[in-house]
């Protein structure tokens, strides 16, 4: 399977949202967690902390005959309540530069490789294409919800 414009378009930019839509909102605000769920920036946080997983699992991927990983749970990372307490401009800062890793390892993928795949415990065989597909797509889940939280929008 070969990249697709959208595929390319979303991977390059998609994340660059994040700060238009959360640019106006009070620092009350991004920390208020309704019913006990994330707030804008642990929203925030999640999708920085995520974007090294997805690195590693590419790489892993590209150096293994289909490897298998788990579902990936910010609850059950050490590192992520680390992440939770930095500010939004450090997160805002470190999505942006892993964003960058992530597109130049993508775009440097022959067809070969972007075929090479991976094994989810849930979603089962993905090829790197569909992971990265699977990324985005869980990005823009939570994109939707920092717009929702960000303009007062009952979850």
């Amino acid at each position: 399977m070969l990249r697709y414009r959208s595929l390319t378009d979303r991977q390059r930019t998609q994340h660059e949202a994040i700060e238009a839509i959360a640019e106006n909102t009070s620092s009350d605000r991004l920390l208020l967690q309704p019913n006990g769920k994330w707030s804008i920036k642990d929203n925030v946080a999640h999708l920085a902390k995520y974007q090294p997983v997805f690195i590693d699992r590419i790489n892993r991927i590209l150096l293994r005959d289909e490897p298998a990983f788990e579902s990936y749970r910010a609850e059950n990372d050490h590192e992520f309540p680390l992440w939770q307490t930095w500010e939004m401009r450090t997160l805002l800062d470190r999505l942006y530069a892993d964003r960058e890793e992530i597109n130049l390892l993508i775009n440097d993928l022959s067809y070969t490789q972007l075929s090479l795949a991976g094994v989810h415990k849930k979603f089962g065989r993905l090829t790197i294409i569909q992971w990265t597909e699977f990324f985005l797509l869980h990005e823009a889940h939570h994109m939707f919800t920092i717009f929702q939280l960000a303009n007062n929008i009952e979850l």
